[in-house]
């Protein structure tokens, strides 16, 4: 099974240089990776890299806790789609959940959902799936089913469980396929990476080259 083309291939420290970016980018476009995954203080770089090629910037926004105000994470999408971003990894505001404020969390769904859809990008939605009750899971759901960002991913990899088959399978079933699905957290080997894909996972976030 060739993986390559399905990994977003992920930097997030919060002291990662320059250089340990190029040298991101450098892999991803050697391997020819679906996506760089990197904060939106490196968009520009990774564009200006990728100006020719197959690879996609994504930025990670609200990353990594999701708890800041919408309108805050809704101006963090504008620069990076503006600075040369294609795709946005976008945390939901977990505490909203918790919360049960489902008005709050339909609307920070909704309002990150369409400051990319209206630049025509393609957005992931991150909701820390092993933070969440089966209820609060299935709910959730049901939100981005009605708003239908293009992925939900099942995690950040900083809280709580990590992407695992069954997580994976289960979002499968509570979104019905009409939804794509990332992976992300705890994925070390290439064996790991495969048997998500084959659960039905769509994209796989990665940290080291594993190919």
């Amino acid at each position: 099974m060739n993986l390559a083309q399905q990994f977003d291939f992920t930097l997030l420290s919060p002291d990662c240089t320059p250089e340990q970016i190029r040298q991101l980018c450098d892999l991803a476009q050697k391997h020819r990776f679906a996506s760089v995954c990197i904060p939106p203080y490196f968009v520009k770089q990774a564009a200006e890299i990728f100006a020719e090629g197959p690879v996609k910037v994504c930025a990670a926004v609200g990353f990594p806790m999701g708890y800041s105000a919408t309108p805050a994470k809704v101006e963090e999408i504008k620069k990076a789609l503006d600075e040369g971003a294609e795709e946005i990894d976008a945390v939901l505001n977990i505490c909203a959940v918790k919360a049960a404020n489902w008005n709050y969390v339909r609307n920070d769904l909704d309002s990150m959902t369409t400051a990319v859809h209206l630049k025509g990008k393609s957005i992931s939605i991150t909701i820390e799936a092993g933070l969440l009750t089966e209820s609060e899971l299935a709910k959730v759901c049901e939100l981005a089913l009605e708003i239908k960002p293009n992925f939900i991913k099942i995690a950040t990899g900083y809280h709580g469980e990590g992407a695992t088959v069954q997580s994976v399978q289960r979002l499968k079933e509570l979104l019905g396929g009409k939804i794509r699905i990332k992976a992300s957290g705890g994925i070390r080997t290439a064996e790991d990476a495969a048997r998500l894909v084959e659960a039905g996972a769509a994209r796989i976030g990665i940290t080291e080259v594993l190919i």
